[in-house]
């Protein structure tokens, strides 16, 4: 068993928070890309797509492993049920908390805006319930992904922890390299492009599914880097393979990116743009791990008050950037004509009020809990 680490590992504290407030330039730079969205600008940005499509090849793969890393440190530390509940509680609460308060009314805000709610009355029982399901779960999936992967982590963390050879165990007897993970992660990206394929032939309306989408492709997508996350953590050889700067990850980064965005320009989803997509950012992922690890350990592996208020804020901050976006988009969007202005302007009006209200929602003790799903002490000061 790996023993906890003496002290935090401020670089990957943040890796998560950055990587948590990059949800905002991304759907801010969403408006003002050539990717059809809730709200777009009248003219596209190429420069912005290009910063778009970016972030969104691998920002939550390499999230994911950082979420691993740390649910397997707690797993250590934690009873079972206990560590369960906690977890849970930390990602279920918010989640919860912001469908009735911010994805119901962006949901009646986008009908209201795009004229459809006279379209509402005609649609079937399912149509009205999968829609709901897109719209309230909307950018809140990778917290319904957590709980999942969580409750999975019952049974798969044991054995981890147990040294099974189950989850790349033989690492102990053969050091594992990051040839061998890129094969196994281009393998699995294989498989996984294999299932969709098939669903696509067989049931096709599988994939518009909004629950189905939610609980079990991306789940089976994101779960290697869950796993992944926990062995780096349990395996110091392999996370000193992942903290030190490799320049095969970065060309074959580089490389992935480029396969990516030639794919989003020639592929079409009735000819295998998303099962090749999902093949180039399963190993781009993992690359980009690499990239990032490296990056962050020698540049923010630090304590910071301010890097600490981001962290403590990146949560809440991104729950609330969603709606603040699509206001954003589609009230102020239309009267600025430079797309560069406009994203700049769009950065400013969201991070700006986002903090507002997160200097708000720490005074009010019920939101505090609601948001962080942690208890507050009685006589904590905001």
């Amino acid at each position: 068993m790996s023993k906890t680490p003496p002290q935090r590992e401020f670089f990957l504290d943040s890796i998560r928070a950055w990587l948590m407030l990059l949800g905002i330039p991304f759907h801010i730079s969403l408006i003002y890309s050539a990717h059809r969205w809730h709200v777009n600008s009248a003219t596209a940005s190429w420069y912005l797509t290009l910063f778009n499509d970016f972030i969104h090849a691998f920002r939550m793969q390499v999230f994911f492993v950082i979420s691993g890393y740390f649910s397997y440190m707690l797993f250590l530390r934690y009873p079972r049920r206990k560590w369960w509940k906690v977890r849970v509680e930390r990602v279920g609460i918010p989640m919860l908390t912001a469908i009735p308060l911010l994805t119901l009314p962006q949901f009646i805000f986008l009908q209201q805006i795009k004229g459809q709610w006279h379209n509402w009355p005609s649609l079937s029982l399912y149509q009205k319930y999968n829609t709901l399901v897109w719209d309230l779960v909307s950018h809140l999936w990778f917290l319904l992904v957590l709980v999942i992967l969580t409750t999975c982590a019952l049974i798969l963390f044991q054995r981890l922890k147990k040294n099974n050879r189950l989850f790349l165990q033989a690492a102990y007897t053969q050091p594992l390299t990051m040839k061998k993970l890129s094969v196994l992660f281009f393998v699995l990206g294989l498989l996984y492009a294999a299932l969709r394929r098939g669903l696509f032939i067989l049931h096709p309306a599988l994939l518009s599914d909004g629950l189905f989408n939610f609980t079990v492709m991306q789940t089976l997508f994101y779960l290697p880097f869950f796993l992944l996350g926990a062995l780096i953590f349990k395996n110091a050889q392999l996370k000193a393979q992942f903290i030190a700067p490799s320049r095969g990850c970065q060309a074959g980064a580089a490389l992935a990116f480029i396969a990516y965005l030639l794919n989003q320009h020639y592929g079409s989803g009735d000819q295998w743009l998303y099962e090749t997509e999902s093949v180039i950012t399963m190993v781009l992922g993992l690359w980009m791990v690499n990239v990032v690890f490296s990056f962050g350990h020698r540049f923010l592996n630090g304590h910071s008050a301010r890097i600490t208020y981001f962290v403590n804020a990146s949560l809440f901050i991104y729950l609330v950037h969603h709606p603040l976006t699509l206001v954003y988009g589609a009230w102020i969007t239309p009267h600025i004509h430079s797309s560069l202005l406009g994203f700049a302007g769009g950065l400013v009006f969201v991070i700006g009020i986002a903090l507002v209200l997160y200097e708000i929602h720490l005074r009010i003790p019920l939101l505090r809990f609601l948001f962080s799903g942690k208890p507050q002490p009685k006589n904590s000061a905001a």
